[in-house]
């Protein structure tokens, strides 16, 4: 009992020193060295808050629902959970880092009131004693975390942050770790000793020259990355609708706006996004961390009111170039349009930044203004026009066809419609899925029927920035639903599902409609259950991400064998690289994304590829074929699935 008494009076003892007296002229200084940190990191920070102020207003924003805002800036900033579920570790040290520097808050207010004599927090009183010593324990992890992750930038390096670092930011770092250990250091030292002078000084300088070095380095998003988190669109991927005759898309400065202007200043350069995007990871052009640094860049030089055009705009490499201020060749039309729209991207953000809403605004521009010219995007634009489906067929094939299946003609009187959608009504293997499907309903007992007469979603074309044909589409659409009566719908594709929820709703609100896998595990415990068969489930983007879809397509496979995961899966799952009209237009350059994926599929050993996309569908057949070996696994939607064991 006396050891231990012995020890809590040595911990006691141990109590955060400061200078006992400052003299006039330090008094004086210290003011006068705030003031120019304060007046440096102003001044810093005005052209980029005018550039975000002055660009265009976002129309369609608004701040509801609150309460949902309120809850993602807990989760997102404050609690990190997003920076730590994608990288756990570096993950865990930025987390570190961040609140260390909220508990460290009341530390750096009350060291620089102490050096003009009003001090707050009394070193000697117990809340002092408790409130310094807390935060000396968040100063050891920050200090060791911030020497981690500079090994991790400067040392060891991922090629996913890039082939140049910034010197400001190696700088920033370095300050931080002064600041957590001449912190440390004042505990171990007299409160008359000249020694914590020369800590207190340097804690002081390290604080002061750290302040005007963030506007200009990717350390900004300290300052405003919590805010593009609170001021986020309201749904993942969400497009703006565009406002009036002269709005185009994106095509110069004075076409972005406030919030993709303030997203391009919070770009933190962490790489998550390159990381995981399909097209970069497969040798393309694209790559989404340097299409955000690319709009910052062109704020940078050119300005929010500038009529420069965004895309295919070069700038010559000079003395200002750095990883912080690089050169915008990499906005270029090619890279803007070898997106899948994916969302892996966003989804990975840790700070907010919605990238497919500035891809898609680019095309947009670039399509809208004729400055795009594709002859297999022009044969898509002009198959959607005349033919009302991507494949550019006939109607009477898709009549052919709904008369080989006997399918029945929606007349108000069924449950659902069914929707086939673009592959589903002409497509040779989505027709397979199409009428396996129909047999898990009839088997169900479910009435369902087809419409007459059906027209693409428009989905390719809105992806690709043709909105002029995705805005005659939707409002096709939304008359033949209205015509029929139709209150509920069912679909294989969840490209059809997420444009017909979401993004018709410019034109006007679609009846209820919902993916089949889904309608499927909703009825599971109806379902015949199959046993033996090993089965890799491959999460479709647009299932998955956009519309948070994960655990229903697995529980139908789970019932037709033995569910098998690939190494990526749930939202982290690879794209096949049918997405953002790209099924249309072919890859070009670098390896193939179904490839890619496809091997990983493989690479499980499951007998069995189960997919719940037509698109996910046709690109693993064609893959197959190429990296599945001698005996490749079978390709079945899950609809397939299910219907073979009726």
């Amino acid at each position: 009992m006396a050891a231990v008494g012995f020890e809590m009076r040595a911990l006691a003892s141990i109590v955060l020193a400061e200078p006992l007296r400052f003299s006039v002229v330090e008094m004086v200084l210290l003011l006068l060295l705030c003031a120019a940190s304060a007046a440096m990191f102003l001044w810093r920070l005005w052209p980029i808050a005018s550039n975000i102020w002055r660009s265009k207003k976002d129309a369609d924003f608004s701040f509801a629902p609150v309460g949902r805002r309120v809850w993602v800036f807990v989760w997102e900033v404050l609690c990190q959970a997003k920076v730590i579920r994608q990288r756990p570790l570096p993950g865990i040290a930025h987390a570190f880092v961040f609140w260390g520097f909220l508990a460290f808050a009341l530390v750096s207010l009350n060291h620089l009131a102490t050096g003009v004599r009003l001090g707050f927090l009394q070193h000697a009183g117990f809340v002092g004693t408790f409130y310094f010593g807390f935060a000396g324990i968040w100063a050891v992890l920050v200090a060791i975390s911030i020497a981690g992750l500079f090994w991790r930038r400067f040392i060891s390096r991922p090629r996913w942050l890039g082939e140049k670092v910034s010197v400001e930011s190696g700088v920033i770092a370095g300050l931080i770790f002064v600041l957590m250990v001449s912190y440390l250091a004042a505990f171990f030292v007299a409160d008359d000793s000249v020694a914590v002078q020369l800590l207190w000084w340097t804690h002081t300088l390290a604080l002061l020259i750290f302040l005007p070095l963030i506007p200009h380095t990717k350390h900004l998003h300290l300052v405003l990355s919590p805010l593009t988190v609170f001021l986020k669109r309201g749904e993942f991927s969400q497009i703006p609708k565009l406002e009036g005759d002269e709005d185009f898309g994106l095509v110069a400065g004075k076409d972005l706006t406030q919030i993709i202007s303030l997203q391009a200043y919070s770009c933190v350069e962490c790489g998550r996004c390159t990381e995981h995007c399909p097209a970069s990871t497969t040798g393309k052009v694209l790559n989404p961390k340097e299409i955000v640094l690319g709009v910052r860049s062109y704020l940078n030089t050119f300005g929010p009111a500038s009529e420069t055009p965004l895309l295919n705009e070069m700038r010559e490499e000079s003395a200002n170039t750095s990883p912080d201020n690089p050169v915008a060749n990499y906005l270029s039309m090619e890279a803007a349009f070898e997106c899948t729209t994916c969302g892996a991207c966003e989804y990975q953000c840790p700070v907010g930044v919605e990238h497919l809403p500035i891809m898609v605004g680019l095309r947009r521009g670039a399509v809208n203004t004729g400055a795009w010219e594709d002859r297999y995007g022009t044969k898509l634009f002009l198959a959607l026009e005349k033919q009302g489906n991507a494949l550019g067929l006939s109607a009477l094939e898709r009549e052919k066809f709904i008369a080989k299946q006997e399918f029945p003609i929606f007349d108000g009187s069924q449950e659902y419609c069914l929707w086939l959608g673009c592959m589903g009504g002409y497509d040779p293997k989505g027709r397979e899925i199409i009428a396996d499907f129909a047999r898990v309903m009839r088997y169900l007992g479910t009435s369902f029927g087809v419409l007459k007469k059906e027209k693409c979603t428009g989905d390719p074309a809105r992806r690709l920035g043709n909105d002029l044909v995705f805005g005659s589409l939707a409002e096709a659409g939304l008359k033949a639903f209205e015509q029929a009566q139709v209150k509920k719908i069912v679909a294989i594709c969840p490209h059809c599902v997420r444009t017909i929820a979401t993004d018709w709703r410019e034109y006007g609100i679609a009846p209820e409609i919902e993916h089949h896998s889904e309608f499927m595990a909703r009825f599971a415990d109806k379902l015949p259950k199959q046993k033996g068969e090993s089965i890799v489930y491959h999460d479709p983007c647009y299932l998955g991400r956009y519309q948070d879809v994960y655990e229903e397509p697995r529980a139908v496979v789970a019932a037709a064998g033995s569910l098998v995961e690939a190494e990526r899966n749930h939202e982290r799952s690879f794209c096949c690289g049918a997405g953002g009209g790209l099924a249309f237009l072919g890859e070009e350059t670098g390896e193939r994304v179904s490839h890619v994926r496809a091997k990983e599929l493989v690479a499980t050993g499951a007998q069995t590829i189960g997919t719940a996309c037509p698109f996910c569908n046709t690109m693993f057949r064609d893959a197959l074929g190429a990296v599945g070996g001698e005996q490749p696994p079978q390709l079945l939607d899950i609809a397939q699935l299910t219907a073979r064991a009726l």
